[in-house]
């Protein structure tokens, strides 16, 4: 008899992995042009990554300065005007992004018609590595995809996903370039010292990283009230409540402590944490996320508040 519970246990592992694949390869042609949309509506308010520095490329003209070593001087370009011009080349950004997006079973919950979560997810690791692309960057998926400037990189971290299906509730432990730069796109609700210790572990290279909470806004507020079932997203667990609202302070409480144990952590690593809701649009966290990628304040080591995108304005 347990034998026969094992395996129709595990074959109900195997369905709902079919099920869930097959829900997100139907529904990827969507995400990947409501990428696209969303990057296309950012990219023009954008001043881009780039800053003077040593490198190649041409970036912009600017006024000689007292002081400065005359072999500096574009003569060309100074002959044409009453100044003297400096020939300033571009910064090149010799690191690659990390982008990590959670394909948890967890990440599939949603509550009345909001987009689920990783979906959510999805939409903003393929709008943000177009936009990285586009600016110059290496973008790379843990254990998926290795890092690539393509101007396809939307479509392979499609295929690279759809292979994937499912995946682990917490991004897989590698060694980051300290050069290299994180994004985890997540829900984060495993257990709190396994989160922060995978935080901890992936910043002990010296990355800099960006860890993203993905929520349902019923996961905040906890709205439920009078008797009702529960049902676990991983293990197949449930469990049925008579009186739901009076669950609700102590939820809000532990909800309260885990968050602060992680954003502590972050900001003890000089990371950032931001935290997203799904009734929010999903082009107000990506603005945010470039904003804060490569920008001194957030370089290695400095102090990144936490932001919370539901207060954000519309």
């Amino acid at each position: 008899m347990k034998d026969h519970a094992v395996a129709a246990e595990i074959q109900t592992s195997v369905d709902q992995a079919k099920e869930a694949s097959s829900v997100l390869s139907a529904s990827m042609p969507r995400l990947v042009l409501e990428a696209r949309r969303i990057a296309a509506s950012v990219q023009h308010g954008l001043h881009g990554r780039r800053r003077p520095g040593t490198g190649e490329n041409f970036w912009q003209y600017r006024r000689f300065l007292d002081g400065e070593p005359a072999a500096r001087v574009d003569w060309r370009r100074s002959a044409r005007d009453d100044h003297l011009y400096v020939r300033e080349r571009e910064w090149e950004a010799a690191h690659t992004v990390w982008v990590w997006p959670n394909l948890s079973p967890s990440m599939t919950y949603a509550s009345a018609r909001l987009q689920p979560k990783r979906d959510r997810a999805l939409v903003i690791a393929f709008a943000l590595a177009d936009l990285l692309v586009k600016g110059g960057e290496r973008v790379g998926v843990p254990d998926l995809l290795r890092p690539s400037a393509s101007r396809r990189i939307v479509e392979r971290m499609a295929e690279a996903v759809l292979h994937a299906g499912t995946g682990p509730a917490l991004p897989p432990a590698f060694g980051p370039s300290p050069l290299a730069e994180l994004v985890l796109l997540g829900d984060f609700w495993s257990p709190t010292q396994a989160v922060c210790s995978r935080i901890e572990q992936l910043a002990g290279s010296g990355a800099h990283g960006h860890v993203v909470q993905i929520v349902d806004p019923s996961e905040e507020t906890f709205p439920f009230s009078g008797r009702i079932a529960f049902h676990a997203s991983e293990g197949g667990e449930s469990l049925t409540v008579g009186r739901a609202e009076a669950w609700r302070p102590d939820y809000e409480a532990r909800l309260a402590v885990h968050r602060a144990a992680l954003r502590d952590t972050c900001l003890r690593l000089g990371w950032g944490f931001v935290i997203h809701r799904t009734d929010r649009p999903a082009s107000e966290l990506l603005l945010a996320l470039h904003a804060r990628m490569g920008a001194g304040a957030n370089a290695p080591g400095s102090a990144v508040s936490e932001s919370r995108q539901e207060d954000a304005p519309a």
